[in-house]
């Protein structure tokens, strides 16, 4: 119905910069909110940033002032523009869409199949 593809992901050494793109398609009938999420080894996955179709964005503590998220609504693209990157940013980058697809009634969370970053020297 609705899928998500994620790219941009990779090995940076600290203080570099990264973009993650993903991009919705299927049969989609409208997408409200877009984000991002991480889970690194032996943690549980974490909110990075979300932006609705109206443009509100929201940020976890950790990457506030390092990152940017940003939406294309005609292309059904989220964006996340990572900066002065850590080691502790290393983990698998899920995007996620709150979406409805054509013929339901009702909106529901898709998931990505993840793109690994890798923050090391």
């Amino acid at each position: 119905q609705v899928q998500l593809v994620e790219s941009g992901g990779g090995l940076v050494q600290p203080g570099g910069s990264l973009r993650l793109s993903c991009a919705a398609s299927g049969s989609i009938f409208s997408i409200n909110a877009m984000g991002w999420y991480r889970q690194a080894p032996g943690n549980e996955r974490e909110l990075v940033a979300t932006i609705t179709s109206g443009g509100a964005i929201n940020y976890a503590d950790s990457v506030k002032g390092r990152s940017t998220i940003s939406r294309d609504n005609a292309k059904n693209t989220v964006y996340l523009q990572m900066n002065s990157l850590k080691p502790e940013d290393t983990a698998v980058y899920y995007c996620k869409a709150y979406a409805r697809a054509k013929g339901s009634r009702y909106s529901y969370d898709y998931w990505g199949q993840g793109t690994q970053v890798t923050v090391s020297s």
